[in-house]
This record gives structure tokens, C-alpha cells and sequence, in this order.
């Protein structure tokens, strides 16, 4: 099921003082790609398997602050079916997001906060067939 802490995905005002701010604490660029309205991800210090911080311009659907924090699985359906038993409802069944090249599944607690699901594409040799909802 759950193996670590993927990233964690934060709106903010302004992108480029905020990758500066990270920069000097020691993280990253690992990657900058255009969705959600363009997102730089810094990769955190200590390690290669540390979160990744991903940061997002402030939107109509991104407000400051944490979007969602996303836990890194070995499975992307076994979590997905397995949660689902459990009577846990999910946004969607989970889907690719080629920017990033990893499938995907959220869902949010009984406080509103969005939690995701991630199953990089190359750390599992079988790829995802997703059960549709």
C-alpha cells in the first residue's frame, strides 16, 4: 500500500520567490512541466527518495497554501481497490498524468483535505489497467 510520501503540492503567490527561498535551503529543480498552470519541483535535501515539493501559481482552483499531499504506492488499482472496499469514495478511478509520468487517484478526508495516490510509471513493471468507477 502506501510506502512514503511522494510530494506535497503548494500553491503560491509568486513562483519564482518561492523556488529562490527553496534554493537556498538546499532543494532542488528536478522538473518544471505546464500543467496546473506551470509547476517547478524541487526534489528535498538528504536524499533522492525525499518528498518532492511541487509548487503551483495561485489559481481560481489552486489557492495558497497545500493543494494536496501525495502518498507514493507500489500498486496504483490494489490501493485503489482496496480503499474503495473499505467505502472510501475517490475524485476519479485513477488515470495518467504524462507530465509528470505517474498514475494517479485522489480523494479527500472527512475535512476536506485532498490526498493522493501515485504509482510512478517505472517502479512497478506491471502498468495500471484502472477499473472504471
Amino acid at each position: 500500500m502506501i510506502k512514503s510520501v511522494d510530494h506535497i503540492d503548494i500553491g503560491v503567490i509568486d513562483i519564482d520567490a518561492s523556488v529562490d527561498f527553496f534554493l537556498k535551503m538546499g532543494f532542488q529543480v528536478i522538473r518544471q512541466t505546464e500543467h496546473g498552470g506551470g509547476a517547478i519541483e524541487l526534489q528535498c535535501p538528504g536524499s533522492d527518495d525525499n518528498p518532492i515539493l511541487e509548487l503551483h501559481p495561485v489559481s481560481e482552483s489552486r489557492p495558497q497554501g497545500i493543494h494536496h499531499i501525495a502518498f507514493k504506492v507500489d500498486n496504483i488499482n490494489n490501493t485503489y481497490n482496496n480503499l474503495l472496499s473499505k467505502n472510501l469514495e475517490f475524485q476519479s478511478s485513477p488515470n495518467y498524468v504524462s507530465q509528470t509520468e505517474r498514475w494517479l487517484a485522489s480523494l479527500f478526508d472527512p475535512d476536506g483535505n485532498k490526498f493522493q495516490f501515485v504509482q510512478v510509471e517505472n517502479d512497478n513493471q506491471d502498468q495500471p489497467n484502472p477499473k472504471n468507477d
